[in-house]
């Protein structure tokens, strides 16, 4: 057990990841990857595919590159010189590459992450420019939409489908036979999980058709590292090392969260500037960055809509060194079924204005304040309600007291009152009782 596993495991138990793989490479050499996976009906490991979301930006970015070393697109070109039919013709390629072009952040219609995608021409019709939120270059607004309309250029002018050009301009010559347009038989599957049960959901795995440019792909972590490396040291069939360091100065206004290249984010960690990109789609989350100085890369993949931090982790691996200092438990989802008592209190309540929120986990209630996080008490079911067994209310019997209908309208503990709903006046109780926090004193 190295300090890698130990991050690893400290990172899937404190986002409550299903499983996540990760990969750390030191100057350019990989030296360790790693998996955690509680889940129960599939075998994931380090192998395994996950979607990597918008990390797919960077080979499409990659892919224009290509082209503007050519001569065959300029960069200051307005988009509408390849695709004229776009409502954002006089956009530019370096623009809609550094999210300046001042595009909506989504496509019009229906969301596009979790239904399949339909073709170029319905994009277009759909998004005919008047979701515009800005003026070209005034500001950074990340856009997928502008991902595709930069992939639909890719492929008229290589007369080819974007999806080919990747295959054929990227992978084949970089050696990336993992990585892939639909999931291969081994991968991880997309799971959501919910906040206060601690269950499983199953995400769906859409083809986004006209808008896989900006976030189809799957890959692994040894395919990544090896995408992670050239981004900063090239390849002579792909791209140049000096327009790949171009791509890598910034473009874009605003602060650090939104320092950008063309189609590369650039991410400050412990004095140093790494590039890259992370990624995002329901189910799935991933991370990769690697350092052009050193070439020391991370790329971390999860099967969780949320919880994995990517701005985050590159930091947590990069000084993860040495030998494991702790053991960490590892995060597991609930078992199914939950109780469907347990279900009619878990979630958000408030102790006048004051919010908590109660969780099922390992068999019994959590309640945590939702301001500081501070675990409060633990209960467990005990007849019609709960009884304390850690916590000011150690003993005591949480109530659910019920409205004529049968709902529960709020909770009681020793006098303690817990409703849905914040105080809409100070001080007030609709009841007419002492109101006081189920976790506190009175």
């Amino acid at each position: 057990m190295t300090a890698y596993d130990d991050a690893l495991a400290l990172l899937q138990a404190t986002g409550r990841l299903p499983s996540v793989a990760a990969a750390v490479a030191r100057g350019g050499a990989p030296v360790w990857q790693g998996c955690v996976s509680v889940l129960s009906d599939r075998a994931v490991t380090g192998a395994s595919s996950y979607r990597i979301g918008s990390i797919t930006k960077t080979l499409t970015a990659v892919l224009v590159l290509q082209l503007r070393d050519e001569g065959r697109l300029g960069l200051d070109d307005p988009i509408g010189r390849v695709v004229p039919e776009t409502g954002y013709a006089a956009v530019t390629v370096r623009e809609l590459l550094a999210h300046t072009g001042g595009l909506q952040s989504e496509p019009t219609g229906a969301w596009w992450e979790r239904v399949d995608g339909g073709s170029f021409e319905e994009l277009v019709t759909a998004n005919d420019g008047s979701g515009r939120v800005a003026v070209a270059g005034e500001c950074f607004h990340y856009s997928n939409l502008g991902f595709a309309l930069l992939g639909e250029a890719v492929a008229r002018l290589r007369g080819c489908s974007w999806w080919d050009a990747v295959r054929e301009r990227l992978l084949g010559p970089l050696g990336m036979a993992a990585t892939s347009y639909h999931p291969p038989a081994d991968h991880a599957p997309g799971r959501s999980v919910d906040h206060f049960a601690h269950t499983l959901s199953a995400e769906p795995h859409t083809d986004t058709g006209a808008m896989a440019p900006a976030g189809q792909l799957w890959s692994t972590t040894g395919d990544l590292l090896r995408w992670a490396d050239f981004l900063v040291t090239g390849h002579p069939d792909v791209l140049t090392a000096a327009t790949l360091a171009e791509m890598a100065v910034r473009a874009s206004p605003g602060g650090a969260e939104e320092a950008y290249g063309l189609g590369l984010r650039l991410l400050p960690v412990a004095g140093r500037t790494l590039v890259g990109h992370t990624g995002s789609m329901p189910g799935f989350q991933a991370s990769l960055f690697v350092d052009p100085v050193s070439r020391d890369a991370v790329v971390a993949l999860a099967d969780a809509t949320t919880g994995l931090g990517p701005e985050e982790l590159p930091g947590r691996l990069l000084d993860a060194t040495g030998e494991a200092s702790t053991e960490v438990v590892p995060w597991r989802p609930s078992a199914r079924p939950v109780p469907a008592m347990v279900t009619e209190v878990l979630g958000v309540w408030f102790w006048g204005n004051t919010g908590l929120g109660i969780e099922w986990v390992d068999g019994e209630l959590q309640v945590r304040d939702l301001r500081s996080g501070t675990l409060e008490d633990r209960l467990r079911p005990d007849g019609a309600g709960f009884v304390g067994v850690e916590g000011y209310h150690r003993g005591e019997t949480l109530h659910l007291r019920r409205r004529p209908d049968g709902a529960v309208g709020h909770l009681e503990c020793a006098t303690f009152v817990v409703d849905p709903h914040a105080l809409r006046s100070a001080g007030a109780d609709p009841r007419g009782r002492r109101t006081a926090r189920v976790t506190g004193e009175a």
